[in-house]
């Protein structure tokens, strides 16, 4: 009996002790077959409307295109790549999908291999949040490696 009655309270506690910490992920390859680079990036759908009504003084439904577009102008002004002359690279916002859990936004540069990107500025959600961490994960052919963005580190090349 003392088993479940510690396992229901773990399990109802759970989500308060899961989200002390802010992450977001970002996934980074180049698809050969239509010879672009994608980002997919994934935030928790609780940190996002958050951030949202600090900036804007109201709530946010991100189901509503509106809504995401008001993310997106947030989104493309944190998260950006950059070629060897230090220009961005242009980043199309192909979409998005929100549920209770997460938000993931789907982004990619058109006909460009990710060999042309030098750099990385992901700053997403860290100047609300002073703890999140965002992970990018880049594939490039059979090797992958990963980098972590905190506030003071928002700029890392990606070789």
């Amino acid at each position: 009996m003392m088993t479940l009655v510690l396992a229901l309270v773990i399990s109802h506690t759970m989500p308060a002790w899961a989200h002390r910490f802010h992450v977001g992920i970002a996934e980074i390859s180049y698809n050969a077959r239509t010879g672009s680079t994608e980002v997919v990036h994934t935030y928790m759908s609780h940190d996002v409307e958050a951030l949202l009504s600090n900036l804007y003084q109201r709530q946010f439904d991100l189901g509503d295109p509106d809504n995401q577009a008001v993310f997106r102008q947030y989104l493309e002004q944190q998260f950006w790549l950059t070629n060897g002359a230090g220009k961005r690279l242009p980043l199309e916002w192909v979409g998005m999908t929100a549920d209770t859990e997460n938000i993931t936004v789907f982004q990619e540069a058109p006909a460009t291999p990710l060999a042309q990107a030098t750099a990385i500025h992901n700053a997403v959600m860290s100047d609300f949040l002073p703890d999140q961490v965002n992970t990018v994960n880049i594939k490039e052919g059979e090797q992958a490696r990963t980098l972590t963005f905190t506030r003071d580190r928002a700029d890392q090349p990606l070789r």
